[in-house]
């Protein structure tokens, strides 16, 4: 059996994660909050955005925090565009690439395998691939009259939101809530979700069996 530990020892803290956005930023703003409660150990040395309007860059800067903006379509290729990112990521020692709201798709090197999560705003496998991101999902749960939607955590790998699944949250779907509303409510679920599945990172705790991850206690 192939085994995979992410960590078999917890890391030095604080945790330095670059957090790559091609939105607004909420994602980034909740670990920054997180980080300023106390409740997430880490700091944030990169930010990549994969375009220059979007309103997390603004963000970014007003925390005082170095973002970089890399755009696919200045690259010949997705190999040369994903060099170009883990280049950053490894000029600023990230021990972790947070995808947060990213929605370009990267290859992932041999020495960040593992070390890429992602967070889907629904319970995949359903609504989830190419296609299948922001308000667009939460429109589809609705369309197809789901009572359960939620978030999950995965590893990233080279496909759209295909790697090894870490964590999942749910939440609620009620005939007459609409798009707006379940979005709201699994960006609430996001918010504990993802730093708490950061925190289980640093702690060493995730090991990598296949495609499938196991908690350890």
């Amino acid at each position: 059996m192939n085994v995979n530990h992410t960590r078999s020892s917890p890391l030095n803290p604080p945790l330095k994660l670059a957090v790559l956005i091609s939105g607004g930023g909420t994602t980034l703003t909740n670990f920054l909050e997180k980080k300023a409660a106390g409740e997430l150990d880490i700091e944030v040395p990169l930010v990549i955005a994969s375009r220059p309007d979007c309103g997390g860059v603004a963000k970014a800067k007003a925390a005082g925090l170095r973002c970089e903006v890399v755009r696919r379509r200045d690259f010949q290729d997705i190999s040369e565009f994903s060099t170009t990112i883990f280049g950053l990521c490894r000029e600023v020692g990230a021990d972790l690439v947070t995808l947060a709201g990213y929605l370009s798709l990267i290859h992932i090197p041999e020495d960040y395998q593992h070390r890429v999560m992602n967070i889907h705003p629904a319970l995949i496998p359903a609504f989830c691939g190419h296609g299948f991101y922001g308000h667009k999902v939460h429109e589809a749960v609705v369309a197809r009259g789901v009572k359960v939607s939620g978030c999950t955590v995965h590893f990233a790998d080279n496909e759209y939101d295909h790697g090894p699944i870490i964590g999942q949250k749910t939440v609620p779907v009620s005939g007459t809530d609409t798009p707006d509303q379940v979005a709201a409510n699994v960006f609430q679920a996001e918010c504990e979700l993802y730093p708490e599945m950061i925190r289980l990172f640093a702690a060493g705790k995730i090991k990598v069996v296949e495609r499938r991850t196991v908690i350890q206690d």
